[in-house]
């Protein structure tokens, strides 16, 4: 037990069958340090209902109702990046516990959650800042913005994308007001550094180290061959102009997309917010991409 008193918000995803050892061991870790503990209600019921978890709880909360002291993301990066939307205007520190796949942004293992307690209640963990991007969209020929169905933040990318399958969209880019190029491809995707290794690597993107005040458009598969990814400094604003034979296309801000008609204008830039990620002093972001990139193995049979 801890002579300092912490609290702790708990998001996850309701798709984790299989996982209840690496769930009960993070609770456990947490019921240890005689924790506060609040759990995101559906996450809460889905402990409780699918996988007979008995959460010790102080409360459940909804939305962005929770004030607390750190945030736990219990799952892969999917539920990084939607814990991470849910805490950016409060700027709560945020854990990711990776009982996912690759984990860029949930690197701590259930195993090494005590490690990370340890260092969140001797306060020696590194807090990250991540930049963040938002958009703002704004209707053909009008400079009034419209509301989107989601949130306009994003930790890792915004995706511009064809709808239908047949036919490619011509989005024009400009970049800060002076037209960079026109683009005839599947999509482009706007990236900060943390989404660097995410959807824009798998299009040839650049990886881009953390902090360095980047963002990068890398187009989806191209018409031309000449076009490729350009990174630029991060106080840019970037304004697209989508054209599409369908009439309409998709935007996807961290994943989550919605339609949009053609003649729509985005406007993309760094948000006033940042996403606050602990980090455990003995991970080390090159030996964090040599693992899950693989880099140096020998792929020889």
């Amino acid at each position: 037990m801890q002579d300092k008193k912490l609290s702790f918000a708990i998001f996850g995803n309701e798709y984790q069958a299989g996982k209840s050892v690496g769930i009960e061991h993070v609770l456990s870790s947490l019921y240890e340090c005689d924790a506060e503990i609040y759990v995101d209600r559906p996450f809460y019921e889905y402990l409780s209902r699918e996988l007979n978890v008995d959460v010790k709880a102080a409360g459940v909360f909804d939305g962005y109702n929770f004030d607390v002291d750190y945030a736990i993301s219990i799952g892969g990066d999917g539920t990084f990046l939607k814990a991470a939307n849910r805490v950016l205007a409060k700027g709560t520190p945020v854990i990711g516990v990776n009982t996912g796949r690759l984990g860029f942004l949930a690197e701590v293992l259930p195993t090494e959650f005590k490690e990370a307690l340890a260092e969140m209640y001797g306060e020696t963990c590194k807090i990250e800042k991540h930049t963040v991007i938002q958009v703002d969209v704004n209707p053909c020929g009008t400079a009034e913005s419209l509301p989107i169905e989601g949130s306009p933040y994003a930790l890792n990318d915004i995706a511009i994308l064809k709808r239908d399958s047949a036919s490619m969209i011509t989005i024009r880019a400009y970049v800060n007001d002076d037209f960079l190029v026109t683009y005839q491809a599947d999509g482009l995707i706007i990236s900060t550094p943390t989404g660097s290794t995410a959807y824009s690597l798998s299009n040839g993107g650049p990886i881009i180290v953390p902090n360095s005040g980047s963002i990068c458009l890398t187009p989806v598969a191209p018409h031309s061959l000449n076009i490729r990814p350009i990174v630029l400094n991060d106080t840019t604003v970037i304004r697209l102009a989508v054209e599409s034979r369908s009439h309409n296309f998709l935007m996807a801000v961290d994943g989550r997309s919605e339609k949009l008609y053609e003649g729509t204008e985005l406007i993309i830039r760094k948000a006033p917010y940042v996403v606050n990620v602990v980090k455990l002093r003995s991970k080390r972001y090159f030996a964090l991409l040599r693992e899950k990139l693989m880099w140096g193995a020998d792929q020889r049979g």
